[in-house]
């Protein structure tokens, strides 16, 4: 077998530097689907699309908004572990703009955004208009009403990731 050419070789590196697992950070789907559910059956849906295992970061909030946002953030290493993913799968029951700021959707897509890491979304409810997905620079909204749509949603997902 002849040895590769350096184009081939500089092919391999550029996919091996590519990341292949998506971060998926979600809270609590209402009061029956904790946060650790919600991101596994997102996980499942895009293994069943071809995905690899997903880096899962629940999110532990009450009333749909922890304390402190960003050391909610800090806590989880989610910038590092951003930085090593392929894209953000971000779920929360309701995106609705006036309830953006100071909000644990607002914080991962901004540092997603900035962090030149794509974002997705996937929402119980979407009252976001077309400028709004735009500021927060979200690839795609998914809707999913309970845990077997959020899985539909995940392999959707995964073909467009």
């Amino acid at each position: 077998m002849p040895p590769p050419t350096p184009h081939a070789a500089r092919s391999r590196a550029r996919t091996a530097a590519i990341p292949e697992r998506v971060l998926v950070a979600g809270g609590p789907w209402g009061a029956r689907v904790s946060a650790a559910r919600v991101t596994a059956a997102l996980d499942r849906g895009l293994r069943a699309g071809g995905l690899p295992a997903s880096d899962l970061c629940p999110l532990q909030v009450r009333d749909g908004q922890p304390a402190d946002t960003r050391a909610l953030l800090d806590a989880l290493d989610f910038d590092a572990r951003m930085r090593r993913a392929r894209a953000v799968l971000l779920a929360a029951a309701r995106l609705a703009a006036d309830e953006l700021v100071g909000s644990v959707a607002f914080e991962v897509a901004t540092r997603a955004r900035q962090g030149g890491v794509p974002a997705y979304a996937v929402a119980r409810h979407s009252a976001l208009n077309a400028f709004d997905v735009r500021l927060l620079d979200l690839q795609e909204i998914v809707l999913a009403r309970g845990e077997r749509t959020l899985t539909a949603a995940g392999h959707r997902l995964a073909a467009i990731i």
